[in-house]
C-alpha cells in the first residue's frame, strides 16, 4: 500500500482528535489571541510556545528583518496548522505562506479565513508535505518549522528541501519540537505514546500511529541528517514558566526518563 492512502486516513482521524482536545473551538477570539492564549484547555501549552516565539521574533526574525531592510521579509511557515505565526508577522508587515498537510477546518489551513479580515492582504496557503514543497528554490529569507519538524517522514530530505527554497544567508529555524540528549529517551517517548494512543483512542490510534513520522529529535540526529547542506546549527535556549523548567527534577525524583527540551535551534543557509 502506498503511504497516500495513509496520510489521508491520518489527517481525517488527526482533526477528529484536535476537535476532541477543543483545538479551534474559540473560533476567532482564540485564533486572533495565539500564542498568547490565556483561557481553555490548551492555555498551559501555548504559555511554552508563547516564550518560544517570543525567541524566534527576537532572535531570528529582527535580525534577518535588518539584514533585508527596507523590504519585508519573506518566510516559510512549515507546519503552520491554522497560520497564527503567518497572521503575526504579516501583522508586522512580512510576507509569509503557510505550509500545513492538513487543510482541515478545525486548526488546519481552512481555519486560517479567522485572519482574513484582520489583514490587509490575506497569507498563501498550501497543503503539501515537507518532503515535496511546491516552491522554487531560493525564495524565501526563513523557514520556520512551527511545532512540526518532528512530524517529518524523511528528516534528510525535509531539510534539503527547506534548505533549497531559502535563499543565501537565510535561516532556517525549528521550533517547539521535542529534543532529547539520547536517543534511547526519545524511544522510550515513542514506546509510550504508542501505548497511550492504544488506551485513548481505540481503534483510531492505529490510523494516528501508522505514518512513520521522525517522532523526536538529538542533536547527533539533526547534525547526521544536515551533512554536506552546510547547516550548522545553533541552539537557542528559551526561559520557560517554572513548572515547565522543573519538569527534569520532578522526573529524576520520580525515577521516570527524562522529559523532551523544546528551546529554539537555527542555522544560516549557505
Amino acid at each position: 500500500m502506498s503511504a497516500a492512502p495513509d496520510l489521508r486516513r491520518f489527517r481525517e482521524a488527526y482533526a477528529a482528535h484536535r476537535a476532541s482536545e477543543g483545538r479551534g473551538s474559540g473560533g476567532e477570539a482564540e485564533a486572533l489571541a495565539l500564542p498568547w492564549l490565556r483561557t481553555g484547555p490548551q492555555r498551559r501549552q501555548w504559555a511554552v510556545r508563547a516564550r518560544t516565539f517570543e525567541r524566534f521574533l527576537d532572535a531570528v526574525v529582527a535580525v534577518r528583518a535588518l539584514e533585508v531592510s527596507p523590504r519585508p521579509l519573506r518566510v516559510l511557515d512549515l507546519g503552520a496548522g491554522n497560520g497564527w505565526l503567518c497572521y503575526r508577522l504579516a501583522r508586522l508587515g512580512h510576507r509569509c505562506v503557510a505550509i500545513d498537510l492538513r487543510d482541515d477546518a478545525v486548526d488546519g489551513l481552512r481555519a486560517a479565513d479567522a485572519y482574513r479580515a484582520h489583514l490587509p492582504a490575506m497569507f498563501g496557503r498550501v497543503a503539501a508535505s515537507f518532503e515535496a514543497l511546491p516552491i522554487a528554490a531560493r525564495v524565501f529569507d526563513i523557514a520556520v518549522f512551527n511545532a512540526a519538524l518532528h512530524y517529518a517522514l524523511d528528516l534528510r530530505r525535509t531539510l534539503e528541501e527547506a534548505a533549497r527554497v531559502v535563499v543565501a544567508g537565510g535561516r532556517i529555524a525549528i521550533l517547539d519540537s521535542p529534543f532529547y540528549r539520547e536517543a534511547v529517551h526519545g524511544e522510550a517517548m515513542v514506546r509510550e505514546k504508542r501505548a497511550e494512543a492504544r488506551l485513548r483512542f481505540g481503534a483510531r490510534a492505529d490510523v494516528l500511529t501508522a505514518p512513520p513520522f521522525i517522532e523526536y529529535l538529538t542533536a547527533d540526529r539533526l547534525e547526521e541528517a544536515s551533512s554536506g547542506l552546510g547547516l550548522r546549527w545553533r541552539r537557542r535556549r528559551v526561559r520557560y514558566p517554572l513548572a515547565y523548567e522543573l519538569r527534569p527534577l520532578i522526573a529524576r525524583l520520580r525515577r521516570r526518563r527524562p522529559p523532551s527540551r523544546f528551546d529554539l535551534w537555527e542555522a544560516t543557509v549557505p
